[in-house]
């Protein structure tokens, strides 16, 4: 079942917090602080071979507030493994309205894989193609643009957590996970508790969606600590982290302009999951979407980016 929720805060904007451009003006650091967060955008850029999504027929300008939609991609990548997809967040922020959707898909949900042929779990896209059949895949699922993606390794939360000095947030579960022992209430965690924590699934009731929140709780809880961050030494710890865990397509004149432009739209923020069930496929476990369901999906998000609803693909 669809989980829907408003929230009225900003963790939308958490890519741009942990690069650190919502911290640019503090104090006397700002001009260290703007030339590290500059460097460390440079370095983490990955391009694609595009220059715009194939769903979009002009290019987005952010000065007349055109809608547009982030992928988050929160990729699981060991040393020796050549990696998937762990989590996937589809952003759209539309500014127009001040309002911002963000669907979680289910790392377990069968469609056509773009490039290789194939129905299969869609986080096997990142692993067969990287980003860009990840990104073609998501893509073709809900039949709109991705416009940009922010990728990060999740084996970063263990660093980005300790960069802070460490987190608490609520568990509402009770369960063990890889030598630890999470019990419901107000829990501190460090960084190789933290991954521990968001990496469990199996023995949460709702399984995946679980997992999914308590990632976004720790990402919450990071930004919020980070946001009180006073010490070079953290900031400069933080850029590390990125510089070491994160990619992403978007330059740093684009994030200012989103900044600039877009910040408001985060003030209303719908959270959705994809509507669908659990069954298993010659004796594999996939996330069954029903069509009507995935059109429906697919006709609300081109609503909130603007854009026309009469091009549904079929997967």
């Amino acid at each position: 079942m669809r989980e829907r929720k408003k929230k009225k805060n900003k963790w939308l904007w958490i890519t741009l917090s942990v690069i650190g451009l919502l911290v640019l003006g503090t104090g006397g650091y700002a001009f260290y602080l703007y030339k590290s967060a500059s460097d460390t955008v440079a370095s983490i850029q990955e391009d694609l071979d595009r220059d715009k999504s194939e769903k979009r027929t002009e290019e987005i300008v952010f000065e007349e507030k055109d809608p547009i939609s982030i992928l988050l991609m929160g990729v699981d990548e060991r040393e020796g493994d050549s990696g998937r997809s762990d989590s996937l967040i589809l952003m759209t922020v539309n500014p127009n309205t001040n309002t911002t959707q963000m669907v979680s898909i289910p790392r377990d949900t069968r469609t056509e894989i773009i490039g290789k042929g194939k129905q299969d779990k869609i986080n096997h896209a990142y692993a067969f193609g990287g980003t860009e059949m990840a990104i073609n895949t998501v893509e073709n699922f809900l039949d709109v643009p991705v416009d940009y993606f922010v990728k990060i390794n999740m084996e970063s939360f263990k660093d980005t957590v300790d960069a802070v000095g460490g987190v608490e947030v609520n568990n509402t579960l009770n369960f063990s996970y890889e030598g630890y022992d999470f019990t419901e209430g107000m829990t501190k965690l460090d960084g190789k508790k933290a991954l521990a924590y968001t990496r469990m699934r199996y023995d949460d009731p709702r399984g995946d969606f679980g997992r999914q929140e308590r990632q976004r709780q720790v990402i919450e809880a990071v930004i919020k600590k980070g946001a009180n961050v006073s010490s070079i030494t953290k900031f400069g710890d933080m850029f590390g982290v990125v510089r070491d865990n994160v990619k992403t397509n978007l330059t740093f004149d684009e994030m200012w302009d989103i900044q600039a432009n877009y910040k408001t739209a985060a003030q209303n923020l719908e959270q959705f999951q994809v509507e669908g069930s659990g069954t298993k496929i010659d004796g594999i476990y996939y996330y069954i979407v029903p069509e009507e369901k995935r059109l429906a999906l697919s006709d609300q998000l081109k609503e909130h980016l603007e854009i026309s609803t009469n091009t549904a693909s079929t997967n």
